[in-house]
């Protein structure tokens, strides 16, 4: 029986790459976009060429839409294996106090309450099947703070929050998690960012699909509840660097102390 993996947001850009990327390297692969269109003429597509994929509507943000999904995901498969929380937006460049509240707080409900959302429905249906592995798409910008895109910045943020969760509360009973950087792949978003225009150089898909998959697969099992960055990491050197040991830190979002002395350390 293959394994199934779902990627929401998943017919275009990066989650285009990875749905092709796990459907050719033998998963079932359910993936999503908000109307439909986009994810049931690229599961067509990769139907066609004998893999097997299905398409479907999906609003992760929409709590009682996000139910149906999984209900209607489990008439087809036994169980999930693993989940790709790809969907995600930005905002409108501009600073704090003048962006948009709408838009600034869709940011959230897209990159924030949809994995949050998506976790909550699937992994206990991992748990029910002994374990599975949840991927997030993150950023380097949930790292920092920026005056352009404070919504964005926050949400990868709040997100690695969501995956460092899933790794604590899940880890003794089969629940794997972790935050992948992709890099910079050349996107329709990332080519809206004001800190991407002029670049020349971009992340590989490929790249992206390679960790993707490694992590999937539980090799990487070690780097659960961290971060890993596509176009900088490989699956060799995170393997070597999870051999000499990593601090309970490494890769991880907290707070710098400014010395020994910081009662805060």
């Amino acid at each position: 029986m293959r394994p199934v993996v779902v990627v929401t947001g998943g017919s275009r850009g990066i989650g285009a790459h990875l749905s092709r990327g796990f459907a050719e390297a033998g998963y079932a692969v359910e993936l999503t976009s908000r109307d439909g269109e986009g994810a049931r003429r690229l599961a067509d597509e990769l139907s066609r060429q004998g893999l097997d994929a299905v398409g479907s509507a999906l609003d992760v943000a929409e709590p009682d839409l996000v139910q149906v999904f999984v209900e209607q995901l489990l008439q087809r498969h036994a169980q999930v294996d693993v989940l790709v929380n790809n969907a995600g937006v930005i905002e409108p460049p501009a600073p704090l106090w003048e962006a948009e509240v709408d838009a600034w707080w869709g940011v959230q409900r897209a990159n924030v309450l949809g994995p949050f959302l998506m976790s909550r429905a699937v992994v206990p249906h991992m748990l029910a099947g002994g374990g599975g592995r949840v991927i997030n798409l993150n950023s380097g910008s949930g790292t920092r703070a920026d005056d352009l895109q404070s919504a964005y910045h926050a949400s990868k943020t709040a997100l690695a929050r969501i995956t460092g969760g899933l790794h604590l509360a899940g880890s003794e009973r089969g629940i794997r998690a972790f935050d992948l950087a992709p890099g910079v792949v050349r996107t329709d978003m990332t080519e809206a960012m004001p800190q991407h225009r002029g670049r020349t150089e971009w992340t590989e898909p490929a790249d992206v699909v390679t960790l993707a998959l490694a992590l999937a697969s539980g090799e990487l099992d070690a780097w659960s509840g961290r971060m890993v960055r596509a176009g900088t990491d490989t699956v060799e050197s995170l393997l070597a660097a999870a051999a000499a040991g990593l601090s309970e830190q490494a890769r991880t979002i907290g707070l710098l102390p400014y010395g020994e002395d910081d009662p805060l350390a």
